[in-house]
């Protein structure tokens, strides 16, 4: 697996887990829950999307080097 493609990766996850996390926290030490609901659906979105295009370049490099 090349560098970009493990950076694309941890992106990709962290934004995926990373921030509802910290908006988590956030909303817990201000006690308004609507940081967290309203950071949901972005990272959602946007985590999803990266790891379903990271995986499938993991897979098309992996059938790459195979040959």
């Amino acid at each position: 697996m090349k560098t970009g493609t493990k950076l694309a990766l941890f992106v990709a996850l962290f934004v995926l887990i990373g921030f509802p996390v910290i908006f988590t926290f956030i909303s817990v030490m201000s006690d308004n829950w609507k940081y967290l609901l309203y950071s949901l659906p972005g990272s959602f979105t946007a985590g999803f999307i990266g790891l379903v295009v990271t995986l499938q370049h993991i897979k098309k490099e992996r059938t790459i080097v195979g040959r």
